[in-house]
């Protein structure tokens, strides 16, 4: 990150040892230690006794904030208005904004920086993140996430000024409030400084739009936005001239949104929201399903929701956002050609098509190892969480307790940061715990594997003997 900055700025940039250090290593690994690099900075800065009001933050607290800023996330042991100064609040954005401009914008910012070579699987590996194409080079990518992420924030930050300032003490603190929640919304973190979140907007039609608006923005991906900035024009939009992948994106994202919205009016309807007017019911619940693609804001309790509602966002923030874009979870993409494989080979078919085009074999075998993956890591995720929250505590001394666990776990893995209210409740185990699923869920359970895998496959081959399935 220094030897980026370095680099932009004209000066001299890292020494020859540590740029070998750099090239020396895997596109993954560049990845994952870059990261890890970025998180253990920014919990050093959140120790210190200027970030926060009350001395110096605890190790594991520091470090569990800044994963959780750094990783988009949103889950936070204290409050981050009332423990936090202007300083440690200036920290955990900039941890959001690096996080949601994505791992790969600040490897390649690295690798530039060190002015070394990204190299063909350097390239392979940012094109997959930012482009279904190979027609950008890592420095156009670059140059087209921060300008995209400008435009939408201020945006952003402009409309929330427009409401947060009649209601604020002073002008510099209506520009800070619209300046982070526009960061924090974009990028889908979550935090808010308020302590109950959005919940006093809940029947604000200006702030939950555009609250809405950003991390819908920030959670269709970068190739989506640029290739509707520039094909979605009047007079000339036609659906066909979309690539499969935006396609893809846009009608899985809009289906979950519908979906999300009925079925929390549905299971909601006499529950969390009995009491409000019939406006401020369908705007609450569009909001709960937007903020469940990995956002994390709320203007609902969901420590009060209907088990079927929670049910329903379990597998929401499992799914969460798209390739390339500032959520996690095991991407919209993933899920929808799940669908298709599953719907062509009830018809028969030999190959898994949507829109008139055939996804190819190996994009199919990818999401499947993705699924597979990420179900492994929730569900060691929740399993260590059990143990170190509950023990050997029966199940009838703890109803309710596993559910609040699983949802902890999903929650951090796809980076949401909704709660059911146990996260500061922790144990220093459990944190850690929730700390490390929140960056495998940001970097991705393949990107960890692919890094700590070897890199030379095996030279042989064993003979095939078939199996019987189902």
């Amino acid at each position: 990150m220094i030897s980026a900055l370095c680099y932009i700025g004209g000066m001299k940039p890292l020494a020859p040892t540590w740029r070998a250090a750099i090239r020396a290593q895997s596109p993954a690994r560049r990845l994952v230690l870059s990261f890890m690099a970025m998180i253990a900075f920014g919990a050093l800065l959140l120790m210190l006794p200027a970030s926060s009001r009350s001395g110096s933050l605890p190790f594991v607290d520091a470090l569990f904030t800044a994963t959780s800023a750094g990783c988009v996330t949103g889950l936070s042991v204290l409050d981050v208005a009332e423990t936090l100064t202007l300083f440690g609040q200036g920290v955990l954005l900039a941890l959001i904004q690096l996080g949601g401009l994505g791992i790969m914008t600040i490897s390649t910012l690295l690798i530039l920086g060190a002015r070394g070579r990204v190299g063909f699987a350097g390239n392979l590996i940012i094109q997959d993140s930012f482009t279904h194409s190979g027609k950008k080079s890592p420095a156009d990518i670059l140059r087209a996430v921060i300008r995209v992420t400008v435009v939408i924030e201020l945006l952003g930050a402009f409309l929330l000024f427009c409401r947060f300032y009649p209601v604020s003490p002073t002008l510099p603190r209506a520009l800070w409030l619209s300046v982070f929640h526009s960061i924090s919304a974009f990028c889908n973190a979550g935090f808010a400084l308020y302590p109950d979140s959005l919940t006093r907007f809940r029947g604000d039609v200006l702030v939950n739009g555009t609250i809405s608006f950003l991390i819908i923005a920030g959670g269709l991906g970068f190739l989506v936005i640029s290739e509707l900035q520039g094909k979605v024009r009047p007079g000339t939009w036609r659906w066909e001239r979309l690539s499969l992948h935006t396609r893809l994106v846009v009608t899985a994202s809009a289906f979950l949104l519908l979906a999300g919205t009925l079925m929390t009016l549905l299971l909601e309807w006499r529950n969390t929201l009995a009491s409000l007017p019939m406006h401020e019911k369908f705007l609450a619940a569009f909001f709960q399903s937007v903020t469940l693609r990995t956002a994390g804001f709320n203007t609902l309790d969901f420590g009060a929701m209907a088990n079927g509602t929670l049910f329903l966002a379990l597998i929401f923030m499992f799914i969460g956002a798209s390739p390339g874009s500032c959520g996690g979870g095991v991407k919209t993409t993933t899920a929808a050609t799940l669908f298709l494989m599953g719907r062509s080979r009830l018809k028969g078919a030999a190959h898994v098509s949507a829109f008139s085009r055939t996804i190819p074999a190996k994009s199919v075998e990818k999401a499947t190892h993705l699924m597979m993956m990420s179900f492994a890591v929730v569900i060691l995720g929740t399993l260590v969480l059990l143990s170190s929250e509950m023990g050997s505590l029966a199940h009838t001394q703890s109803r309710g307790r596993f559910l609040e666990l699983l949802f902890e776990s999903v929650s951090a893995f796809g980076t949401v940061g909704l709660s059911m209210g146990v996260t500061p409740t922790l144990s220093t185990l459990g944190r850690f715990c929730v700390t490390l699923l929140m960056f495998v869920g940001r970097l991705g359970p393949m990107a960890i594997a692919v890094a700590l895998s070897r890199d030379i496959a095996p030279p042989h081959r064993w003979a095939e003997e078939d199996i019987m399935i189902g």
